[in-house]
């Protein structure tokens, strides 16, 4: 049974894999296809954004496909759309047409939306002691990521005649393996809801849980952060010279430092808690300001996109860990289903911002502007510390 449910959670940390070598290729390539294709500079993410903002508009489609279809079916269907998309973006980019490379990575946000849920399907093949750490086996799976998408971006940028449409075309291959893979996960049987059955409590009474809100709050701007650095990051080292395999290489180590952590994250999430941990990489993302701030030399970039990923890491990993423990079982569709909105959303935004500050104000600014979410996120972690503490103690005087 133990080795069964194992050798499932691999299979998904290994489609979790695939998925980020195609996000990590989208990220080394779309910004710099964007500059070069856009109408005016401000406008170069958009092709970044469109990923997003695809996601956040399939994020409530997906919480009915997987309600209705179940997972199997769902993820499926996401890969199929992802194969399309990489193929439409290919051609977009073949025939110089910036608007129709848009319109493909929107459509490709619909298998992020649909990929993002892999980290909640870990759990589920999992025995309930072992929740956070599934979610980390499943999250660690990026590290595949963190190698063959910038190696992916590098080797196939000159495959075809038009730099990078061999890149895209690759990414057709990478879905229809992690398809593959897919077809070899059973997971929990699906039961379609019967018309008028019971979903739990309304979206409304959930939200109005501490917990659920600073979870929210915490995994869609700790993203929207790592968003925002992130995707402005190969632009920057374009404008301070930097050749594209040194931005590769900076994006690698980004990428792994934000899956490499997912081997021990759970076991510190299960041995501290989830708060803690969660502090720990808003402290790391004031870091990465800080040496980003510093100087743009290579190092700067390695060291501040390094300390960006280990404090994603556990961010996210927390956040998602806290909020599983915000609803029950036939309200998980909705829950996963808001809180995904609310990070894609965040991504749509950042993404923008990304391009229009890097080109306009520089990298200098867009790490200044970064500081006011981190400090948000703080703020919240603080507040629900300090609740969970009168919580605690009026509890005990009732006992009294």
């Amino acid at each position: 049974m133990i080795r069964c449910m194992t050798r499932h959670l691999l299979l998904l940390a290994l489609c979790q894999g695939l998925f980020l070598t195609n996000n990590v290729t989208f990220i080394a390539i779309n910004g710099l296809v964007g500059l070069a294709l856009a109408p005016v500079g401000w406008m170069a993410t958009l092709p970044v954004t469109g990923y997003v903002v695809g996601g956040a508009l399939s994020a409530p489609i997906v919480a009915r496909t997987q309600a209705h279809f179940g997972r199997k079916r769902s993820f499926q269907f996401g890969l199929i759309v992802a194969m399309a998309s990489a193929a439409l973006c290919a051609y977009a980019i073949s025939t110089q047409n910036f608007w129709l490379l848009v319109t493909a990575t929107v459509i490709a946000g619909f298998y992020s939306a649909n990929a993002s849920l892999y980290r909640f399907a870990g759990p589920e093949l999992a025995a309930p002691a072992y929740k956070e750490k599934a979610i980390s086996w499943v999250l660690a799976g990026g590290i595949i990521g963190a190698f063959a998408g910038p190696n992916l971006a590098s080797a196939t940028r000159e495959l075809l005649p038009v730099q990078f449409a061999g890149a895209y075309l690759a990414l057709i291959g990478v879905a229809a393996l992690a398809l593959l893979a897919l077809s070899f996960i059973r997971f929990p049987e699906h039961k379609t809801p019967l018309p008028g059955a019971s979903t739990g409590r309304p979206l409304s009474e959930l939200v109005r849980q501490p917990v659920f809100v600073v979870a929210i709050a915490a995994g869609a701007l700790g993203y929207g952060v790592m968003n925002l650095l992130m995707a402005a990051t190969p632009i920057a080292m374009q404008q301070c010279k930097h050749p594209f395999d040194s931005a590769a290489l900076v994006l690698e180590w980004h990428v792994l430092g934000m899956f490499v952590p997912s081997f021990f994250t759970g076991h510190l999430i299960k041995r501290f808690g989830a708060l803690p941990v969660m502090g720990v990489g808003a402290l790391l993302n004031f870091v990465c300001v800080a040496v980003a701030l510093s100087g743009v030399d290579l190092m700067e970039f390695l060291i501040a996109l390094t300390a960006l990923g280990v404090g994603w890491n556990f961010l996210y990993t927390g956040a998602t860990a806290l909020f599983t423990t915000t609803y029950r079982p036939e309200e998980k569709n909705k829950a996963q289903g808001a809180m995904d909105t609310c990070v894609f959303a965040t991504m749509a935004v950042t993404s923008f911002a990304s391009g229009a500050l890097v080109t306009s104000q520089g990298w200098t600014w867009l790490n200044l502007g970064s500081l006011v979410p981190i400090a948000m996120v703080s703020a919240a972690l603080v507040w629900l510390v300090f609740s969970n503490r009168r919580a605690a103690a009026a509890a005990a005087a009732t006992r009294v």
